[in-house]
């Protein structure tokens, strides 16, 4: 005999209700407003800031398209426009030639610099300005919580 489906109580539903409202509208909101102030989309501006972020401006192409939840065909198009842009250089990976590495350019970085005033300051009052910094250190561990629980079920690796 089946097991009757466990159903959320208010309280999970009202607090799942509000988790698809933030995953499927804030990045809507900074969709919006890096198109107005950079003509960029979000996840434009989070590769850009992922190569940012790492060893040498330069990553992976297939561990940039992991860590930015994207396929690789995908990324290689963006890959495409940023190049012509000079944003970004392609090359084999030198220590492994299946791989090819993207590297950020000065130009990348000035778009990227000139991007961030206005990224943070939209981040900062969707996400963090609406909460108390008990909220935000609980939020944190949630979301952390969360995250390796999804990590584990997709067998993926960091996602942030």
């Amino acid at each position: 005999m089946d097991e009757p489906t466990p159903w959320l109580d208010a309280e999970q539903q009202q607090l799942w209700q509000d988790l698809l409202t933030v995953v499927i509208a804030l990045p809507a909101a900074l969709d919006r407003q890096l198109q107005r102030d950079a003509g960029m989309s979000n996840f434009e501006y989070s590769v850009l800031a992922r190569l940012s972020m790492s060893d040498q401006d330069t990553m992976r192409l297939s561990e940039l398209a992991r860590d930015c939840d994207s396929t690789l065909p995908r990324l290689s198009k963006l890959m495409d426009r940023f190049e012509t842009r000079e944003w970004i250089t392609r090359r084999i990976d030198p220590t492994d030639g299946r791989y090819t590495l993207a590297t950020l350019t000065d130009s990348g970085r000035e778009k990227l610099v000139d991007s961030a005033p206005g990224h943070v300051a939209q981040v900062r009052h969707l996400v963090f300005d609406p909460l108390t910094t008990a909220q935000r250190r609980n939020l944190g561990t949630a979301l952390s919580r969360i995250a390796e629980s999804v990590r584990r079920e997709t067998g993926g690796g960091s996602t942030g």
